[in-house]
């Protein structure tokens, strides 16, 4: 039997090593990391979170993390309907000097959301300026798109038309476009029929092709096939993401009069 002395030595002895494998400390996220995180979140206010921590991190980042991170919080405060703070993160995104054309047409996004359509312009006409060649084609036709909901049909024009020299595979939606800010405009435009012809054969002529279709079957008298696309761009618009909502509120409120118009033609 073991004597008072070697019991107690037993009870100080330290506990024999456990055989499970000791888990390893969670190395830290770095900058990086919180905007792939952020790129893949499931919400918009997840994202944004995300992205805020990463912006937060103690060490230096480079700018074009920061700028990737900024577009983060951007694109989940524009999807919450939080249009100022989307805006601001956009003008951030922009000090970095990071993609510049993108980061002015995100802005400009919020911009024309926000109702400042002049402040909108101008960052879209900087977006066209700055892009590369491949992008410069959607920068022009935005701007015109822009232009024409505000009423400026000749300037919108000008910008289309451009949008249609740098355009390839959405020419047809280009050149139908411009058409219509001919027509708002007040000029006579002999091939109309034609151009309709070609954006409802080519690819782009559905999504948001179904708008300008419908527009331009008004100007041509077709009131049947506009209340067709306009009513199945409406559906669509309706349907989709929040942030796709806010962005074509413009070509919205122009449908849903040009169903009225069309109603009343019948």
């Amino acid at each position: 039997m073991l004597g008072l002395a070697a019991l107690a030595r037993l009870s100080e002895a330290p506990p024999p090593p456990s055989s499970k494998p000791r888990a390893r400390p969670t190395p830290p996220l770095h900058a990086e990391d919180w905007l792939a995180l952020a790129m893949n979140a499931a919400s918009a206010e997840e994202r944004r979170r995300l992205a805020r921590r990463g912006l937060a991190q103690r060490a230096p980042l480079d700018r074009t993390t920061q700028a990737m991170l900024l577009r983060q919080v951007y694109l989940g405060s524009f999807e919450l309907g939080q249009l100022r703070r989307a805006y601001t993160a956009a003008e951030q995104a922009i000090d970095t000097g990071v993609m510049p054309d993108v980061m002015h047409a995100d802005a400009a996004r919020a911009a024309t959301a926000l109702g400042w359509g002049d402040r909108a312009v101008e960052h879209l006409r900087t977006a066209a300026r700055s892009s590369p060649a491949s992008r410069r084609a959607f920068h022009f036709w935005t701007l015109g798109s822009t232009l024409l909901l505000l009423g400026r049909a000749a300037e919108a024009e000008g910008a289309l038309e451009r949008a249609v020299r740098w355009g390839s595979t959405d020419k047809p939606l280009y050149r139908a476009h411009a058409t219509l800010a001919r027509l708002a405009a007040g000029e006579a435009v002999r091939d109309a029929r034609r151009v309709y012809n070609r954006l409802a054969e080519a690819p782009c002529g559905h999504g948001y092709g179904r708008y300008v279709l419908g527009m331009l079957a008004l100007h041509l008298g077709e009131v049947e096939v506009a209340r067709e696309h306009l009513t199945a761009f409406l559906a669509r618009t309706r349907a989709s993401r929040r942030a796709m909502q806010l962005a074509l509120a413009g070509e919205v409120r122009e449908a849903e009069r040009g169903l009225g118009r069309a109603r009343g033609l019948n």
